[in-house]
């Protein structure tokens, strides 16, 4: 039997500072009789209405001006379903009450959820529609085991959080509430009263829409369905398919030229899908879309970890953008950020007044580079968040893989550290156990349910096996970016060619490493911020000689082992650093013709080159699928190997790194006949000098590099060539 309340609770559910407000209100046996009690703050008149019958059983009295009423129900004595009318200002709304709603976790939810192993844990927390007990509203839940008191709030209630204050599921540490009404469209945040008696307001952490910075409130909108993987997807994941990524920030690809604002989802997937399936690209790579505070972020300081920006529209158009991606047959990548969080006040920092989600201390729990917090991926609530959140992508917008951010800050207690800065594990080391620990269940989740996706790791470091099995102690990724590939050939361009001849190792040392793990060769926004320069400033010489650089480098990278990744802007030689607010140079293709036309017409034919001969990505992570010809050129700069695939076919890679034509230059060959170019960075298509070996090239039967038979060619200045070997 519920007794009435006393005094203290009633003005406790006044202050909002009661934790248990289903022990109050609703409807409950007492000693009277049946008893309903609401807290209906500046209604004037209410009565209880039989929901079967639609007549009233009975009036409450307002016990409390400020809006508590209560009565007892005459001649009734089983619990049965009942509205309430109420009389607001003059007008009378009929509603269902909150409290008359049993809990709503089930029973396996609440298992999985407590354990930490619920792999989808958003089907669950956050905000879902419902109908119970024939009643159509929102069902919310929310994690915060240490708060006073949890309320919904928003345009459902005035914001008020009296109306709304939640059910707490003590052995959850989760609060839960269905709010009979709430809608879809309509804004909410949970109000607080945390361990310290403080107030606070905070977006949900499952919140799947949200709105635009420096708004920060929560959007009911409920789970989209589900997107199935198809066939042709996941075969474009493959080893040892043609990957040619290209990095976008969705924000400044191309802004509109009148007022410089962003291009919509809608506008980008009919702009920026034809123009990647054009130049060849295979995968688009997007910068994080999941909502953040701060532009200058580009989005890897995200707190709607389950909500797309609204920066360019709604979540329904995002996911519309990435079925066009699909529909041209372009898959798409997400970097992911699960290593770190800002600490804006309406996020996670100390959501219920504790350090929830981060570590408690700074040693473990704060980032110095970045000035964010560091989640806990020690305690299973945090780490499941995450883990359900790289599913949340994959399975319900149809993502086709994950590249995660900073994988080496998440791996390593001091990173970024100095002696005295950090702790280390219960073993007396500095590897993270638990952050490896959640990248391995990750990535094996994924594996398993959704086949056929991948992860690709950002990983600076070589600690062993990021792209093993987890089974052979890896991490489970599927790649890895080759960031040592990236800053040795950097460092090797960006010489004046005459020194090249001192540092040939570093174009050659990738290889002693290749087939450690499975590389992708980025160049990607990284590179070209924050005085970097951009990848054509770095060349050295005059303008011919940048430009011709850099096609002879892509040339290189689009025939190395490994797959391939160029950040926007970089396919056609943007000459300045990338600016976030502002679109890329187009107008650097307006006009006449010119060297910038040359290296985006060139990247268009390294890419459907490179997807159209087999020898240059079957075999990118097998030994067999790469053989140095002349690798010990030092005084020419001069390099030669062989791509090849399963079933022997060759093409044959010639870089000249220096401004100097070579006249018959002979190299030996593994296999005999004739020769012909496919590719010559410097020809007249690409703005080069069009120095050419035009006809097939046949085999010489002269002894050349230990081979029996040797080709002659010509080697144009600062230029690499492709051949393949013709039909006998």
């Amino acid at each position: 039997m519920s007794e009435f309340p006393d005094r203290d609770a009633i003005n406790a559910l006044f202050a909002g500072d009661y934790a248990d407000p289903f022990s109050v209100l609703g409807m409950h046996q007492t000693v009277q009789g049946l008893e309903v009690r609401a807290l209906l703050p500046d209604a004037s008149e209410v009565w209880v209405i039989e929901t079967k019958t639609g007549r009233k059983c009975g009036q409450l009295k307002c016990l409390d001006s400020r809006g508590f009423f209560s009565g007892i129900i005459p001649r009734r004595k089983n619990m049965f379903r009942y509205q309430l009318a109420v009389n607001w200002h003059g007008q009378q709304n009929l509603i269902d009450d909150a409290y008359r709603f049993g809990p709503l976790l089930a029973d396996m939810d609440a298992w999985l959820l407590a354990e930490g192993t619920h792999q989808r844990p958003y089907e669950t927390l956050g905000a879902h529609g419902a109908t119970i007990d024939g009643v159509s509203g929102t069902r919310f839940a929310v994690w915060a085991p240490n708060a006073r008191r949890v309320s919904v709030v928003g345009d459902f209630n005035f914001w008020d959080g009296r109306r709304h204050p939640m059910r707490f599921r003590r052995e959850l540490g989760i609060w839960e509430l269905f709010v009979p009404g709430a809608v879809n469209g309509q804004l909410y945040k949970y109000e607080i009263v945390d361990l310290h008696g403080q107030m606070r307001i905070k977006a949900d952490p499952f919140a799947f829409e949200a709105q635009m910075r420096p708004q920060t409130a929560s959007m009911i909108c409920g789970l989209p369905p589900k997107v199935e993987m198809q066939p042709a997807r996941k075969a474009a994941n493959g080893f040892d398919q043609p990957i040619s990524i290209y990095e976008v920030h969705l924000g400044s690809w191309r802004r509109h030229t009148d007022n410089n604002f962003w291009l919509s989802y809608k506008e980008l997937a009919e702009q920026l899908i034809p123009y990647v399936k054009e130049m060849g690209f295979t995968h688009i790579e997007l910068l994080p879309i999941n909502e953040h505070p701060f532009d200058g972020s580009w989005g890897y300081q995200p707190l709607g970890m389950y909500a797309p920006t609204r920066r360019f529209g709604t979540r329904d158009e995002f996911r519309q953008f990435i079925a066009a991606a699909h529909e041209a047959g372009i898959n798409v990548l997400l970097d992911w950020v699960p290593g770190h969080f800002p600490d804006d006040d309406f996020g996670l920092a100390k959501f219920d007044g504790t350090e929830l989600y981060e570590h408690s201390d700074p040693r473990e729990g704060y980032h110095q580079d970045w000035n964010t917090l560091i989640y806990n991926f020690g305690r299973r609530e945090v780490s499941n968040y995450l883990s359900g959140n790289a599913l949340y992508w994959l399975e319900r917008f149809g993502i086709d893989g994950l590249r995660v951010d900073a994988v080496a800050s998440m791996i390593y207690r001091d990173y970024s550290r100095k002696a005295g800065e950090w702790i280390p594990n219960h073993l007396g080391g500095r590897e993270n156990l638990e952050a490896i620990a959640f990248l391995r269940h990750t990535n094996q989740t994924l594996g398993t349910a959704v086949s056929g996706s991948i992860t690709v790791a950002e990983e600076s470091t070589d600690f062993p096996g990021v792209t093993r099995p987890i089974e052979n102690e890896g991490l489970g990724f599927w790649f890895k970016w080759n960031l040592g590939w990236m800053h040795d050939t950097l460092d090797y361009m960006k010489l004046d060619p005459v020194h090249r001849r001192y540092h040939h190792n570093l174009m050659t040392f990738g290889m002693a490493y290749n087939y450690s793990e499975n590389f992708v060769l980025p160049l990607s926004h990284d590179e070209v911020v924050h005085g970097k320069r951009s990848i054509l400033d770095r060349m050295p010489g005059d303008a011919w000689q940048k430009f011709a650089n850099l096609r002879a480098y892509y040339g290189w990278m689009w025939a190395f082992p490994g797959k391939k990744l160029q950040f926007m802007g970089n396919e056609f030689a943007q000459g300045r650093e990338w600016n976030h607010d502002v679109s890329l140079d187009w107008h650097l293709l307006e006009g006449d013709d010119n060297w910038h036309h040359g290296v985006q017409r060139l990247v268009r034919d390294l890419n459907h080159s490179y997807r159209h001969y087999a020898p240059l990505y079957q075999l990118d992570f097998d030994p067999q699928g790469f053989e140095w010809l002349v690798v010990d050129d030092h005084d020419n700069s001069v390099f030669v190997f062989v791509r090849r695939d399963r079933e022997g076919n060759e093409i044959i890679v010639v870089s000249n790194f220096t401004p100097v034509t070579r006249q018959d230059y002979r190299f030996g060959v593994n296999q005999a006949g004739g020769w012909r170019e496919v590719l010559n960075t410097d020809q007249h298509d690409y703005h080069g000098s069009d120095v050419r070996n035009h006809s097939i090239t046949h085999t010489d039967e002269i002894a050349s590099h230990g081979r029996a038979q040797s080709l002659s060619l010509t080697l144009p200045p600062l230029s690499t060539i492709w051949l393949v070997r013709e039909a006998d």
